[in-house]
């Protein structure tokens, strides 16, 4: 199962350094992964991965515990997955830099020089979803289960015991990333431009002519690639979950 992490979905090396970058921040379960490749396989709008996921399980996992490696490699993607027409996109969620700002400053210094440059256009999209109760019963049920994507599912997948505390937790984290999001936009001074997973999902194309519209380039149909299809994870109990868990909330807030 392809990731698109591999080689053979590289645009043509560069040699110079983009010319145009751009952030897409989110949280998880948001449907960033889903709308991280609506917007590369444009084209013209970068290939916005997380090329700062060192997570063991993660995509560059192997680069967990090598500084020097995760920067070669943040210095590889900014060569080989710039759109030809100069642009640059980079997945990241909160956790990913707080990572970073510990375990490899020289990498998140660098990181923030390219993308949010002093002095220069900073340009962040921020993808949010409305349906939180969705949103946290997925986090709550990945987190619990170990799978995160559709490749990751056994055929006859064993059913998740439900945990207040698992989702608990998962409304907590979620909004806690929210607030790292709101400090460092208040921070910096940025306001991003911010999407919502649903609309996403209603009409792709016009979401990517959003964004292409705010980073200040066209989309052209002959500059579509092929990567690799997200496809939907199986709900399994998840509405059972969500239904319950909805009452809950309504209980503790009456």
């Amino acid at each position: 199962m392809d990731t698109g992490y591999e080689g053979k979905f590289d645009f043509p090396a560069r040699t110079a350094a983009p010319e145009v970058t751009y952030l897409l921040a989110s949280v998880p379960r948001a449907g960033s992964t889903y709308f991280s490749h609506v917007l590369w396989r444009t084209g013209c709008l970068g290939a916005p991965l997380e090329y700062l996921n060192f997570e063991p399980a993660g995509p560059y996992g192997f680069a967990a515990h090598s500084p020097q490696v995760q920067l070669q490699l943040w210095r590889s993607v900014l060569r080989r997955r710039c759109s030809p027409n100069g642009v640059f996109g980079l997945k990241v969620f909160p956790i990913q830099l707080e990572q970073l700002n510990r375990d490899n400053p020289p990498l998140l210094e660098e990181v923030l020089s390219v993308m949010l440059p002093r002095g220069g256009e900073r340009r962040i999209v921020y993808l949010r979803r409305r349906d939180r109760v969705a949103q946290t019963v997925s986090y709550a049920r990945a987190t619990l289960s170990g799978v995160w994507r559709k490749d990751q599912e056994r055929r006859d997948p064993a059913a998740i015991e439900y945990s207040q505390e698992a989702l608990d937790s998962a409304e907590r984290g979620i909004a806690f990333q929210e607030e790292v999001w709101a400090r460092m936009f208040s921070d910096l001074r940025v306001e991003p431009l911010q999407l919502w997973h649903e609309d996403v999902l209603a009409d792709p194309g016009a979401a990517a002519q959003q964004i292409a519209k705010f980073v200040g380039v066209a989309i052209e149909q002959a500059a579509v690639v092929p990567v690799p299809e997200i496809r939907k994870q199986s709900e399994g109990d998840a509405p059972a979950w969500a239904e319950r868990y909805a009452r809950s909330r309504q209980s503790s807030s009456s």
